[in-house]
């Protein structure tokens, strides 16, 4: 069992990103802090010794806490709606509002309240936090290609509804167009502007072995796996999200998908010919 002083430690370490899963998810500063502390007590009951990514699972468990308070809300709905266009009393405090200005802005809270509770932990795990669909599956009792099918449906709708700049699909295929750019003329410094710190790159097991990675985390690691490559890659949109595909001898191998917020925080490769059938790609336009 971990010490429990450098456990708190570590939960203290995750607390403000997983307030700010929560307060996407809810919409309210104080259910936010309770469903944090809610994880806290499960973490306290956890086997720790056998969590391999404590932030990962810390992610994951206040989705679920989350999910599991937006469905007995059902009575309390309408009043729960009109409370995340409020302020709470004595307005946000300046950490909370730095986290909303370094995800999507606050009008965007506004539109997660028109998703259901599932398409809105979906999104906000994956298309805010690079939390991978593997992982989400099991939270929302999905296979991981349902939990695909969810977040493209879910990140459809935001993007019909919302103004936001940061989720503009125009501006995020700039972003993505600029990082093949940088990619293929081996701008490291380029690439590195491009992508959040705690970036994350997750390859499936056929692009593994066309000899990609599984797994790649932080900008400058990303940013060293691109550096010169993308040479056949093209802008796509592959379920609805920016991205991009590699064509060889007229076949799609390979799509990159993009999860943008003010930067590049994820990104997935899919080479699996089942997988690549399975996507919505549109490539060019």
């Amino acid at each position: 069992m971990a010490d429990a002083g450098l456990l708190a430690q570590r939960f203290e370490e995750q607390r403000p990103r997983l307030r700010a899963v929560a307060q996407r998810m809810l919409g309210s500063t104080a259910e936010a802090d309770d469903a944090v502390q809610d994880t806290w007590l499960r973490l306290s009951r956890a086997d720790v010794d056998g969590i391999g990514n404590l932030p990962g699972w810390l992610t994951t468990t206040v989705g679920r806490v989350c999910l599991d308070r937006l469905r007995s809300a059902g009575a309390r709905h309408e009043e729960s709606t009109d409370a995340v266009g409020a302020e709470p009393a004595g307005g946000r405090d300046p950490e909370q509002e730095a986290l909303l200005a370094e995800t999507v802005g606050q009008a965007l809270e506004v539109v997660l309240t028109t998703l259901g509770p599932t398409e809105r932990l979906v999104f906000v795990l994956h298309d805010m936090f690079a939390v991978s669909f593997e992982e989400i599956a099991p939270v929302v009792d999905r296979s991981a290609p349902a939990v695909r099918q969810i977040a493209g449906r879910a990140r459809r709708r935001v993007q019909a509804r919302s103004a936001d700049p940061v989720t503009d699909p125009a501006r995020q295929r700039r972003v993505v167009e600029a990082f093949l750019a940088a990619s293929r003329e081996g701008h490291f410094d380029a690439l590195v502007a491009l992508l959040d710190p705690h970036v994350v790159l997750r390859e499936d097991a056929t692009a593994v072995r066309m000899g990609g990675t599984a797994e790649v985390r932080g900008s400058a690691a990303v940013a060293g796996f691109f550096n010169g490559r993308a040479q056949a890659a093209v802008p796509a949109y592959v379920d609805g999200a920016a991205g991009a595909v590699v064509v060889l001898d007229g076949r799609i191998r390979l799509a990159l998908s993009f999860t943008v917020t003010d930067r590049i925080i994820g990104i997935e490769a899919v080479a699996d010919a089942d997988q690549l059938a399975a996507l919505d790609l549109v490539v060019g336009g």
